[in-house]
């Protein structure tokens, strides 16, 4: 079934698919990136060395999460069903606007669900975490390549009796 994942993932329909999800990606990371801190700034108080990291970073964790979403979707029309991976890529950034938010903001969205925490400071702009969603998004590809490779016919074999 992975070969049939990845022979679909080549047609027009998903590469077409797959660059619109990188792009919008690229735009949301890059948009956290300057709710936490612009690159101006970055600059200024860490060197250009972080700014490339983030920028890569952000081009790596965006074209992983088109992917994923395209195998997600690949996997819907060969099984019939959504995988258990197909949301790691969501939650990484539900967790980036978490954590790379204003801490006002942060704290208020916390205090509204019966949460009083907050992240204190953010180390490197924000690096560490930023490295946990790249962490969530491959977990994600992990889980949709597993289900994919393990995959069942939908219709169940009778036995012989």
């Amino acid at each position: 079934m992975i070969k049939l994942a990845f022979k679909k993932l080549k047609t027009k329909k998903y590469i077409i698919q797959t660059i619109i999800f990188g792009v919008v990606f690229v735009l949301l990371y890059t948009v956290i990136d300057f709710l936490n801190m612009s690159y101006s700034e970055m600059i200024m108080e860490y060197g250009w060395y972080l700014v490339i990291i983030n920028v890569l970073l952000n081009l790596i964790m965006a074209t992983l999460s088109g992917f994923l979403m395209s195998l997600s979707s690949i996997m819907v029309e060969i099984k019939g069903k959504e995988g258990k991976g197909a949301s790691l890529g969501f939650v990484s950034i539900l967790f980036g606007m978490l954590t790379y938010g204003c801490t006002s903001c942060v704290i208020a969205f916390f205090a509204s669900i019966g949460i009083a925490f907050s992240v204190v400071a953010l180390p490197l702009a924000g690096l560490p975490y930023k490295l946990i969603s790249l962490l969530l998004i491959l977990l994600g590809l992990g889980f949709i390549l597993y289900e994919i490779k393990q995959g069942k016919c939908k219709i169940k074999k009778q036995k012989n009796i």
